[in-house]
């Protein structure tokens, strides 16, 4: 850019006038300030007038909408929980009386199905025997054949005597036909005719008796006659015993119930026997009939188990002990273990009212059976009682209950817990 000689010396001018006018502005300035007195630096009095109940109010504000937004915080979180707990769902158990059935064992005698002695029927010898102990035997097979030459002799002498009985019978009756006999001597004559076939027939079957049949199937379990024994028709001290037969592919025992056990026990009843002579097993029977009294003496009812025994493992006489597994029906209450709680109250268990509110039930705690829990107060039967309860499950909130489909009611329950 061209500068001018002109405009130099405007420049130099007018930057002397400034200079000039500064100077006597010091100089002026100066001697003011010396004439002037000097005053405290500090707001108005009216300032304070006017802020002071603006900073009041404000502040005043400041906490009203504090207070207003902390109430609305806190009923947003109530709404917040009352919508928590009404979508709460628990897993539920129904607390039922214990249902583990009680034990009775009795001591009991087998005995055979069918057992006897067999004896004579007529006097004489054993001619021979067919059967021996151990050996199987059908109902109505030969076991041994008697010789009985007594019985003989007189079965001869009743036919001979049958014989002239009839004869004089039959002539009597032509003679009464022709009128020469009168009728009372007629019928004497039959009537002994009649008494001549009865003897006879009589000792016709004494002499059947000489050949021993069986009388049902079974075991011969004794023999005590050999060829040539003589035996004594009669039973029991009277008679020789000839053989002993058992049937055994059923046994029957004989137990006596003690009356606190009698009402439980019935026909259909199923039973297990046991014997040390097997240990480890157990053998199935069944009630078939029982006393249906007591005896008054012992206070104890009879009743009779049949057992199978196809196989043959078990005779006639053992002695063993019969097992019964009887319903309990002053069984206390159970709940299960997952269901309890104990607080400083006490034991608890939430229970789930009929309306899905929840309730704190206060129980008293008997025995301790690993997964389940004896109650002995406080609870009642079939009460729906939570499984794991949690601190969110407050007195009196309604809550959504799972099915609990396919689960046994009083059985514990292997996984559940109450969840959002």
């Amino acid at each position: 850019m061209i500068h001018t000689e002109t405009d130099k010396h405007k420049g130099n001018g007018a930057h002397d006038d400034g200079g000039a006018l500064a100077a006597a502005s010091r100089s002026g300035g100066g001697q003011d300030r010396r004439a002037e007195p000097r005053t405290p630096l500090r707001p108005p009095m009216r300032s304070v007038a006017v802020w002071g109940p603006i900073a009041a109010v404000t502040v005043l504000a400041i906490l009203v909408i504090i207070g207003v937004w902390h109430r609305i915080s806190q009923r947003h979180d109530q709404e917040n929980f009352a919508q928590r707990t009404t979508q709460l769902e628990v897993n539920v158990a129904t607390a039922q009386r214990d249902s583990k059935p009680k034990e009775l064992i009795l001591p009991g005698t087998f005995q055979a199905f069918n057992q006897t002695t067999i004896f004579p029927r007529s006097n004489g010898y054993v001619e021979s025997w067919k059967v021996d102990i151990g050996d199987y035997v059908q109902a109505g097979q030969l076991l041994a054949e008697i010789a009985t030459p007594e019985v003989d002799q007189q079965l001869a002498q009743a036919r001979a005597q049958e014989e002239i009985a009839k004869l004089t019978a039959d002539r009597w009756r032509d003679l009464l036909d022709k009128k020469v006999v009168s009728k009372q001597e007629y019928d004497q004559n039959e009537k002994a005719y009649e008494a001549a076939n009865a003897n006879l027939q009589q000792l016709e079957k004494v002499q059947g008796f000489q050949q021993i049949l069986a009388p049902f199937a079974g075991k011969i379990a004794a023999r005590n006659i050999d060829v040539g024994t003589l035996v004594t028709a009669g039973t029991g001290n009277s008679g020789t015993p000839l053989f002993s037969l058992v049937q055994s592919d059923v046994l029957r025992v004989y137990v006596f119930a003690p009356q606190e056990n009698a009402p439980s026990i019935h026909e259909g009843l199923a039973a297990k026997i046991v014997l040390q002579e097997y240990p480890g097993q157990e053998f199935d029977g069944k009630v078939t009939r029982t006393a249906g009294a007591l005896d008054p003496q012992s206070r104890t009812m009879q009743v009779e188990v049949q057992v199978p025994n196809q196989q043959g493992k078990l005779y006639a006489g053992m002695y063993g002990q019969v097992k019964f597994l009887l319903p309990d029906d002053n069984a206390p209450i159970v709940v299960p273990a997952d269901a309890f709680v104990f607080r400083a109250q006490g034991p608890q268990v939430v229970t789930v009212t009929n309306d899905n509110h929840i309730h704190w039930q206060k129980i008293s705690v008997g025995r301790d059976f690993g997964t389940q829990l004896e109650v002995l107060d406080g609870l009642k039967e079939n009460t729906r009682v939570v499984m794991n309860p949690t601190d969110d499950l407050r007195e009196g909130i309604q809550v959504e209950v799972k099915s609990t489909e396919g689960s046994n009611p009083g059985s514990t329950v292997a996984q559940s817990s109450s969840t959002r």
